[in-house]
């Protein structure tokens, strides 16, 4: 199978699966892992969950994120 076959075929697959296959692609591509980059994403959402536990920061729905993307300026 070629490539474009192979991009042909994925077209039949669904968002979620297409996705995923992105990631796996995209990951297979990295050479080096590096540690301290999954700490810091660790720590970054810890970080975040207690601002929403704590009410530091307030939850937007999709509907009020699309809502203020749509307001000019």
């Amino acid at each position: 199978m070629n490539l474009e076959q192979v991009i042909q075929e994925t077209k039949g697959l669904s968002a979620s699966d297409r996705a995923l296959l992105a990631h796996c692609l995209i990951s297979s591509l990295e050479t080096q892992h590096d540690e301290g980059v999954d700490a810091a994403w660790a720590k970054l959402a810890e970080r975040r969950i207690d601002e929403l536990e704590t009410g530091a920061v307030r939850f937007l729905s999709w509907e009020e994120v699309k809502s203020q993307l749509k307001r000019p300026g």
